[in-house]
């Protein structure tokens, strides 16, 4: 099963093709509301650390997990720019679990193992294949994960 094409923004816009094409992502669900919501920092800086490679964060906000993002579209929007200066794309919110996880989330979770809590994080390489996962705690800053980032860019 490919990435999925028809993603589209926080504010319903669409992404293109082309916003994804030869890109290295890492995906993660994001919560505004959350012990770990300050990783959105170091995501910022990872994401302008690799843009001009070829790399891009995006953010899947998700309520699954202590009901931590309640927000509409807007609010997540406003939190995230206004605290954390967050300009990678957000996604839509969505389901990352259960009967109603979003065709994103079963094409990541290809193990079948049900993601644990917010900031989940995925790596999918240039091909659109999941390289890497790593657990909620794993800091953007984290040299495992900032090697898998290379190894993906290389």
């Amino acid at each position: 099963m490919p990435l999925p094409t028809n993603l589209a923004t926080l504010d319903g816009t669409p992404l293109t093709p082309a916003e994804l094409e030869n890109k290295v992502i890492l995906f993660i669900n994001v919560a505004s509301q959350c012990g770990l919501t300050p990783q959105y920092s170091g995501l910022v800086e990872l994401d302008k650390k690799y843009s001009d490679r070829g790399f891009k964060v995006i953010g899947v906000p998700c309520n699954q997990f202590g009901a931590q993002e309640p927000g509409s579209p807007q609010q997540i929007k406003d939190f995230t720019s206004s605290k954390y200066n967050v300009e990678f794309t957000l996604l839509e919110k969505q389901d990352v679990n259960g009967a109603n996880r979003s065709p994103l989330y079963q094409f990541l979770v290809k193990d079948g193992e049900d993601i644990g809590w917010n900031f989940g994080k995925f790596l999918v390489d240039r091909n659109g294949e999941v390289v890497a996962r790593f657990e909620p705690t794993t800091a953007p800053d984290d040299a495992q994960l900032q090697a898998a980032i290379e190894k993906a860019l290389s």
